[in-house]
C-alpha cells in the first residue's frame, strides 16, 4: 500500500522494456525501495532492466513472462502476480505495438496483429487486474494511450483505431472503479523519442520518456484521470477535431 507521503511500494508493469515505463519507474521506485515486477515477452531482455532500476534504489525487481497476445493465460498471470505482490500500489499498462502500416493495408494479419496486441490483449489483462483493484480497495492502473487515439489519421489509422480503443476502454474502466478506492490514470503522449520510433521522422511537439513518467508521476500525486505530453496537446487537438473531414484527410501525417 502507498506509504504515508504517498510513494507507491509495489508496482506491476507490463510491457518490462518500454522506455516510457523504465523511466516511469525509475522515478517512482527508488525513492522507497519498492517492489517491482517487470512482465514482458521476452524475461532475458529485462535482466539489464532488474539490475538498472535495482542500481536506481528500487527494492526486490522480478522479470516475467506475459505476451498481451495470449489471452487464454491473462487470469493465471494476474493471479500470480498478486500472489507474488500481495497488494498493488501501481499498474503500468505499457506494452503495445506500432506496426507497419503499409504492410497492413495489405495484409490482414498484420493489422490483426496489431489490433490484437494493443486493444484485444489489453482489455483481455485489464479486466481481471481492475477487478483485483477493487477488491483490494486502493491502487491505480496507469494505461498508455496515445494521441494518435484521439482522431485517427491515414498515416496510421490501423495502429490509431487500435489505441482508440484501447482509450475509450481505459476511460469507462476507470468509470467503473468510482466509488472502490482504485483509479484510472490514461496517458496521452504524442511522439516519444524512443527504441520503438527510432528511424521514424519527430512529429511536432515530440517527447521524451523522461518527459512523460514526469508527467505520469504527477498525475498520480495529483490523482488525475488523464495526462497529456507535452500539455499543449490538449488544445491542439481540441482544434484538429473541430476540422472538417476533407480538411483533416489534407494534412501531412
Amino acid at each position: 500500500m502507498e506509504d504515508a507521503l504517498g510513494a507507491v511500494q509495489s508496482i506491476l508493469v507490463l510491457g518490462g522494456t518500454s522506455d516510457i515505463a523504465v523511466a516511469t519507474v525509475r522515478r517512482l521506485a527508488g525513492r522507497r525501495g519498492a517492489h517491482v515486477i517487470l512482465a514482458g515477452r521476452h524475461v532475458d531482455r529485462m535482466e539489464s532492466v532488474v539490475r538498472q532500476l535495482q542500481a536506481a534504489g528500487a527494492g526486490q525487481v522480478e522479470a516475467v513472462a506475459f505476451d498481451a497476445l495470449e489471452t487464454g493465460m491473462h487470469d493465471a498471470f494476474v493471479k500470480d502476480v498478486w500472489e507474488r505482490l500481495g497488494d498493488i500500489d501501481l499498474v503500468l499498462a505499457a506494452f503495445g505495438v506500432l506496426g507497419d502500416q503499409e504492410l497492413a493495408e495489405r495484409d490482414a494479419t498484420e493489422a490483426v496483429r496489431i489490433a490484437q496486441t494493443n486493444y484485444v490483449g489489453a482489455v483481455s489483462v485489464l479486466i481481471p487486474i481492475a477487478r483485483r483493484l477493487r477488491m483490494q480497495g486502493h491502487g491505480t492502473l496507469a494505461v498508455l494511450s496515445s494521441v494518435a487515439a484521439v482522431r485517427v489519421r491515414r498515416a496510421n489509422f490501423i495502429y490509431g483505431s487500435s489505441k482508440a480503443g484501447l482509450d475509450a476502454f481505459a476511460q469507462g474502466l476507470g468509470d467503473s472503479l468510482i466509488g472502490s478506492g482504485a483509479r484510472v490514470l490514461v496517458v496521452r503522449p504524442g511522439f516519444v523519442r524512443t527504441k520503438m520510433t527510432a528511424g521514424r521522422d519527430a512529429a511536432p511537439f515530440s517527447t521524451t520518456s523522461e518527459a512523460v513518467a514526469e508527467a505520469i508521476e504527477a498525475g498520480l500525486r495529483n490523482r488525475a484521470e488523464m495526462v497529456w505530453v507535452p500539455p499543449v496537446l490538449r488544445w491542439l487537438m481540441t482544434v484538429l477535431n473541430c476540422l472538417p473531414r476533407p480538411i483533416f484527410r489534407r494534412l501531412k501525417g
